[in-house]
């Protein structure tokens, strides 16, 4: 195919692509971003325009774009062996390397894993997989996880049913039975009245109350976010997690912790679930495991679950590209990079302190409600009115005017309603980190501007 333009590009897109999460007659009125390469951390489009990418592509491409190390990795399999399954008694070395490196750097004591090809294919396999370790438990009655309203674990149905989203509810049924949701641990929009200490016993305690509605005899498992990470960055409060373990305990409830995009150095750690010192049963992690270059994603399975699966015959489950080969190189050589340039040292130490300093400075600006953060991922709230943090009508839509503004500055910054996130590559640079702040900073400005022309506009 000839080289195109960049309306040839739209129209093309437009006449056969239909994208996710989008309302597709929007886009093509307006017409696609087309991005045509990547290098470090920023993107160019078709149009020459160089973005910084404040999202690191999907929360995933945590090493950066151009990592010739990765592409080399992919390039050598793709001769040796481009694809082989793992069913039928049989492994190939990428996978049965990739799953002791692994192994390695796992929180507690986690020693195995199974293969996914994405986040929502990790969480399909969690349903399978805790359900079918009840009923070897002896215990068939235990069907039912608990989750959280605003989570996302997915958008497969098992997925979706989990994630705790209403607009992804209302189309097509779900969620499936036996999934079931208490409300999320947001102070800053929730937690009014009470301290975050407060706030996060009793959204924890909820988990308690549902586990006493259905009886503990049918629950299976809890599932959460350590950050709820496409529901706005919200962290929780320092007392929510120690009390959601305790009840898991408790109740003998398996806990899933969803590391989908908390993983592989985003919160200065392997894995979040070593900032909140989690013991999880379960843990899924996909998107930085290869720095978004290929997809892959893995269940890490505890002891006492994998020794119950092991034990128990055929597993009747698994994915045509569980472990390519090609995904497990690329992965294998990502986690050798992190190791040998000491990116998880560096995000803890050093440029996700110095990230989160600088972000919280954005606080200072009048559209600013709060602003919060750990490691290389942050988020801020905008407000109409920072003395009472009451916000801006939905049909103000501040977040994409702030959106649209932001990706005008050259910077990728997300809107998840009326609350902005960002989760840099952790490769980015101090100076990398004060060109997104102040690109950030002039998106707020401009975003100030328009609402307030609006405003004055409606009141004439």
């Amino acid at each position: 195919m000839p080289e195109l333009n960049q309306v040839s590009w739209q129209q093309l897109d437009a006449s056969h692509h239909l994208h996710p999460f989008t309302d597709s007659r929007a886009l093509q009125q307006k017409g696609a971003r087309v991005i045509e390469r990547g290098e470090g951390v920023y993107l160019w489009d078709s149009q020459g325009q160089r973005i910084l990418d404040g999202m690191a592509g999907l929360w995933c491409v945590n090493l950066g774009y151009g990592r010739q190390e990765l592409i080399e990795a992919a390039h050598q399999q793709l001769q040796q062996l481009p694809y082989y399954n793992l069913f039928f008694q049989t492994t190939h070395p990428p996978a049965a390397r990739l799953a002791a490196t692994l192994a390695g750097i796992l929180p507690g004591n986690m020693q195995h894993v199974f293969f996914t090809g994405s986040g929502s294919e990790c969480n399909d396999t969690v349903v399978r997989m805790v359900r079918h370790f009840w009923a070897q438990q002896g215990q068939p009655k235990r069907q039912v996880i608990i989750s959280r309203k605003n989570a996302y674990h997915g958008s497969t149905l098992a997925g979706a049913s989990l994630g705790g989203m209403k607009p992804m509810h209302a189309q097509g049924g779900l969620p499936l039975p036996d999934m079931v949701h208490i409300d999320q641990p947001y102070y800053f929009a929730e937690g009014q009245g009470m301290t975050p200490h407060e706030f996060g016993l009793e959204r924890a305690g909820q988990l308690e109350q549902k586990i006493l509605e259905f009886g503990p005899e049918r629950i299976a498992a809890f599932i959460g976010e350590p950050i709820q990470g496409a529901g706005g960055v919200i962290i929780p409060p320092a007392s929510y997690w120690p009390e959601i373990q305790r009840i898991c305990k408790k109740y003998d409830i398996l806990l899933v912790v969803d590391e989908v995009i908390c993983g592989f150095g985003r919160t200065g750690h392997w894995f979040a679930s070593e900032y909140y010192g989690l013991e999880p049963d379960l843990l899924c992690m996909a998107k930085g495991i290869t720095s978004g270059y290929i997809p892959l994603g893995a269940v890490a399975v505890g002891e006492r679950v994998a020794h119950t699966l092991i034990a128990g015959g055929e597993f009747f489950h698994g994915y045509t590209y569980s472990g390519h080969p090609v995904a497990c190189a690329v992965a294998q050589a990502n986690i050798e990079v992190m190791q040998q340039e000491h990116i998880i040292e560096r995000v803890h130490d050093d440029i996700g302190p110095y990230l989160q300093q600088r972000w919280a400075s954005l606080a200072s600006h009048p559209l600013v409600g709060e602003t919060r953060g750990l490691g290389l991922v942050a988020a801020l709230e905008l407000v109409a009115d920072k003395a009472t943090q009451a916000r801006y009508s939905e049909s103000a839509g501040a977040g994409m005017i702030c959106r649209e503004h932001s990706l005008e500055m050259g910077l990728v910054m997300r809107a998840v309603g009326d609350t902005m996130i960002i989760s840099p590559p952790l490769v980015i640079t101090h100076q990398q980190v004060d060109e997104l702040i102040d690109k950030a900073r002039q998106a707020l400005d401009l975003t100030l501007s328009t609402l307030n022309n609006r405003q004055g506009k409606h009141h004439d």
